[in-house]
């Protein structure tokens, strides 16, 4: 029987849906919603930490092609000194009660920043509607925040195709749509990669890499989910940064890395030639000192979709890890037990 008290496989399958639902909802908040002017807008900072911040930088890699002004993520308290009247700062949290965003908002907007908010409801919401700030609601019926990618992305992504920003943002969340149910239709069959993968990585520890930018972040998603969901040690990083450094780690003890470490290299159609390249070489280099090395190879029409169907398959990898691991993957209680320890909650 598998232990699942929070209902995290049934929120992973639902991960079409959610993204249809958010779409819904956010056109229906920013049907009335008083949004600065495009021209009002020189630099653009998405604030959120945990899964909200990685939904920043999913909207990052997926806008960040096309669009025409600086866009950053900030991780953490306060915000990035540059930030001034010109700056439109989008604040996200799952909860509303995130304390490093609810600062930073507030340091926003004493620093003149247009400031939207991005929450499902919480002290960020009390506050925005307190300072007559833009507030658009993040849907409410999912578990847990890892579980929203999809719910905190899109209000952003269509916010910015409403400031003329990200043109076509609709079309491409319904390509998302398309490809995640396509993909979460394979994913719930008796039989399925997400399982296969999970098996054979067993009780050894999980490498992910991608290249920069959306490999990147997918990369990054797929390690967050591994730690909180399996409840095991997982590192990420990406190329070309990796093979100026990290890669000179392997080799030394590969009699000891073989039996300890596997590798999954997330793969997807927007790479840069070289990094793609250097992603084959990488590939080379590391199945000779570790366990096993799984290309994992991103689908969908759009670089969106493919974001998030790399995101999707590693929700369910690291769900059939805890199965591996013998462990509920909802609950994360030391989380808690350290924001609690620092007066954080």
């Amino acid at each position: 029987m598998i232990l699942d008290t929070f209902g995290m496989f049934d929120a992973a399958a639902a991960f079409p849906e959610q993204l249809a639902r958010a779409l819904d909802v956010s056109r229906l908040a920013l049907e009335k919603a008083s949004l600065p002017a495009h021209d009002d807008i020189a630099n653009i900072v998405l604030l959120g930490a945990g899964a909200a911040g990685q939904a920043g930088a999913i909207v990052l890699e997926a806008v960040g092609p096309t669009i025409s002004v600086p866009i950053v993520v900030h991780r953490g308290y306060g915000v990035p000194n540059f930030v001034d009247a010109s700056t439109l700062v989008i604040a996200l949290s799952f909860d509303g009660d995130t304390t490093e965003t609810c600062e930073a908002a507030q340091d926003a907007l004493a620093d003149g920043a247009s400031v939207v908010c991005v929450s499902g409801g919480g002290t960020l919401q009390g506050w925005a509607t307190s300072k007559g700030l833009v507030h658009l609601p993040v849907m409410s019926d999912v578990p847990v925040e890892r579980a929203a990618l999809g719910a905190l992305s899109v209000p952003v992504l269509l916010l910015l195709e409403r400031l003329g920003l990200y043109p076509g943002a609709e079309a491409w969340i319904e390509l998302a749509i398309s490809q995640t149910t396509v993909r979460r239709n394979e994913l719930i069959a008796e039989d399925n990669i997400a399982r296969r993968l999970a098996r054979r990585l067993g009780r050894t520890f999980p490498i992910i890499y991608g290249g920069n930018g959306p490999g990147g972040v997918a990369a990054d998603c797929w390690k967050s989910q591994f730690n909180l969901n399996a409840k095991v040690a997982a590192f990420s990083n990406q190329v070309p940064e990796l093979t100026h450094d990290e890669i000179a780690g392997w080799g030394q003890d590969g009699d000891v890395t073989r039996q300890v470490f596997q590798v999954f290299l997330l793969r997807h159609d927007f790479e840069h030639p070289q990094v793609a390249s250097r992603l084959v070489e990488v590939e080379e280099v590391l199945v000779e000192v570790v366990g096993a090395v799984h290309v994992v190879n991103a689908a969908g029409e759009g670089l969106l979709a493919q974001i998030f169907d790399l995101e999707l398959l590693g929700q369910f990898v690291s769900l059939h890890a805890s199965i591996e691991q013998g462990v509920d993957p909802g609950p994360a209680p030391v989380v808690e037990e350290i924001a609690s320890r620092v007066g954080d909650v």
